[in-house]
């Protein structure tokens, strides 16, 4: 096989340094079963941080990021895959430990890879990628803790025009729900929401937040992708016996809050992780986003190639990136 192109990120003396390099050979990839052609990989929060010092992400240098991959299998020693199939692969290690989807090949462990359903392309796949895995897992769970589309209920979803956030905001607007409301930061991402679904949106700046472990009763639910101290601020105006999806870290690692919420008012925070969950379940995710919760055509996306990734990168980094990018390997 001739050589090929990834972005490689590098540790030179203590200082993060990454670059597209030409003439890398299938020996510079982890270990797997099968070997991809990569067709497309996609934009996440956690790509940027693996570019960063000190991001907390990639555990050995030399490393290919990329946590998301679709393609199409080249070789196979696992009886479940074949050559031609086209496959998808999110989370687990790759991109962190194992050589990621920043890359025209890679070679992926058999039990990390499902096939692409039916319904949906390899350009569709990474469309959704994590963040739309991310967002059904979300939505899954508040489901399964009492939120219904039939219902008047209050849903504010945060980072809101970010991938995660305008994925839910337009799984939710698909599937009938009528009270979705998006917190955003900034006056342009107003309009941006509302074309994805949103009923309302409150501009962070404007919202008056009280300094109280209860307040008035506002939101039925909170699918939050943020965290850090704007869900502290949030959760003591869940009604009661609601719920908070927590999936995202972009406002910090550490709240400061108080048990009350959750002892008088019985609310529930729910933990989504997209990264570890069984194959069942993400087959189960999948085949929903390829059939009632599929949203690709009406979702914002910007395709990209491998090298007009920094750019993205930086945005990301600045807090400037709408919807969802994907790389066209």
């Amino acid at each position: 096989m001739k050589d090929f192109k990834a972005l490689i990120v590098s540790d030179k003396d203590g200082e993060i340094d990454y670059n597209i390099e030409n003439n890398l050979t299938v020996d510079d990839l982890s270990n797997g079963e099968v070997l991809i052609k990569i067709h497309y990989s996609s934009v996440n929060y956690k790509d940027m941080l693996a570019v960063q010092k000190n991001g907390g992400v990639i555990r050995d240098y030399p490393m290919i990021p990329g946590i998301d991959l679709s393609g199409e299998v080249v070789e196979s020693s696992n009886p479940n895959f074949k050559t031609g199939q086209e496959v998808l692969v999110t989370g687990y290690k790759m991109g962190m430990s194992h050589t990621g989807g920043f890359s025209e090949y890679a070679k992926i462990p058999a039990e990390w890879i499902i096939p692409i359903p039916e319904n949906l392309s390899m350009k569709e796949a990474m469309i959704l990628g994590t963040a739309g895995l991310t967002a059904a897992l979300s939505i899954d769970a508040l489901e399964k803790n009492g939120m219904r589309a039939d219902s008047d209920q209050k849903i504010l979803v945060t980072g809101a025009a970010g991938g995660v956030g305008s994925i839910a905001l337009q799984i939710l607007s698909k599937v009938g729900y009528k009270n979705i409301i998006a917190l955003v930061r900034k006056e342009n991402q107003i309009e941006v929401t509302k074309t994805l679904g949103a009923t309302d949106t409150i501009l962070l700046s404007d919202f008056e937040f009280e300094n109280k472990p209860l307040n008035k009763q506002q939101f039925h639910y909170i699918l939050d992708t943020v965290g850090g101290e704007l869900l502290a601020n949030l959760i003591p105006y869940v009604f009661y016996q609601g719920s908070i999806s927590l999936c995202g870290n972009a406002g910090g690692i550490k709240m400061a809050t108080t048990v009350l919420p959750f002892i008088l008012r019985g609310i529930n925070l729910l933990g989504i992780d997209s990264v570890n969950i069984s194959n069942e379940k993400r087959l189960f995710i999948w085949e929903n986003l390829s059939k009632k919760w599929k949203i690709t055509d009406t979702t914002l996306v910007n395709e990209i190639t491998l090298e007009e990734l920094f750019k993205t990168l930086n945005q990301l980094k600045e807090g400037k990136h709408l919807g969802r990018t994907i790389v066209n390997i």
